[in-house]
């Protein structure tokens, strides 16, 4: 059987049943914020009553992290979703406009803040004087700071180019930087941490950017029948990138909490609540994802399944903004 899909103002059973989904929608989304409300105020509220001192910079360390991640996933996302709706049958060509290189600018302007950080010590700098640029290659934290800056720097410039596909290879970089960088060498199995945490933002990256882009795209081709071979290519995607998420994710955590630690962790450490926030918001991120591919299968226009992605793109905003948190924050097991 075929799937046709009506074009919007057609008929307002179709137009009911889109706006029907929005109130749901709206519902599970308050919901998960509120469960993610008191860490994501920053860092002071995770902190107290954990005896944990709040480091200088921490939030605005936490809030140039969130931007870089943010960077990194809306190219990454543009890409596979491009390369998807290519092989899509009876696949519109417009496409639309390309957010890589301003996101690849604004990664640049993040990376460069948090290598200004770098260079002073690991301290937010008074001023321009306190940074020490040649300093930076001199340590690993350095080097990786500065290979960040020029990867996203190399990245914009591919995403201008001719070869936009190019810009591949710089943000791959930065996502092995950023691996690196989170698992210093005085770490136990520091390689192993390093190869968790780049399958885990690997998958990050092109589900929360792959979304993105592809209801963007959706929104182009309203109306036309590849919209919905589109979101399904795309659906089959993110069911395995949502389970290299949540195993990498899992492992990680396992890895600074041991099991018989978990649970008073999660509550007793800044860095376990914040981590307990980030697992509320994925739990509310997996039944948005379900129920999409629930109306994706069984519903009559299966384009209804852009309600719930929407939601979902929002609340992966928020995971992203815990993300970026929970790398500022100290790690409750001194290795």
């Amino acid at each position: 059987m075929t799937l046709t899909n009506p074009r919007p103002g057609t008929t307002g059973a179709h137009r009911g049943a889109r706006r029907s989904g929005t109130g749901p929608a709206v519902a599970v989304l308050v919901l998960v914020a509120l469960g993610a409300l008191i860490p994501l105020l920053g860092p002071s509220p995770a902190l107290h009553g954990t005896g944990e001192a709040d480091a200088p910079g921490t939030g605005g360390i936490a809030l140039l992290r969130t931007v870089l991640f943010a960077a990194l996933a809306l190219p990454v996302g543009e890409l596979i979703v491009n390369r998807l709706a290519r092989s899509v049958p009876g696949a519109l060509p417009t496409v639309p406009r390309s957010w890589s290189a301003a996101a690849c600018t604004v990664g640049f302007l993040a990376a460069l803040g948090l290598a200004s950080v770098v260079a002073t010590g690991n301290l937010v700098p008074d001023s321009v004087a306190d940074i020490d640029v040649g300093g930076l290659y001199g340590t690993r934290d350095g080097k990786l700071a500065l290979l960040e800056v020029n990867a996203f720097l190399a990245a914009a410039l591919c995403a201008t180019s001719g070869r936009p596909a190019t810009q591949v290879w710089p943000l791959a970089a930065v996502i092995v930087a950023e691996a690196l960088r989170a698992h210093p060498t005085t770490e136990y199995s520091p390689l192993i941490g390093a190869g968790l945490t780049l399958v885990h933002l690997v998958c990050a990256s092109l589900w929360v950017g792959g979304l993105l882009h592809a209801l963007r795209t959706l929104r182009l081709w309203r109306g036309a029948a590849a919209g919905a071979a589109l979101l399904g290519r795309y659906a089959r995607v993110a069911a395995l990138l949502l389970a290299g998420v949540t195993a990498t994710g899992v492992c990680s955590s396992l890895r600074r909490m041991p099991p018989e630690t978990v649970l008073d962790q999660l509550t007793d450490t800044a860095y376990g609540r914040v981590l307990l926030a980030k697992v509320i918001l994925m739990a509310g991120v997996a039944a948005l994802a379900l129920w999409a591919r629930i109306r994706l299968a069984r519903a009559a226009d299966p384009l209804t399944a852009c309600s719930p992605a929407r939601a979902e793109v929002f609340v992966l905003g928020l995971v992203v903004a815990v993300s970026g948190l929970l790398t500022a924050l100290p790690v409750p097991i001194r290795w």
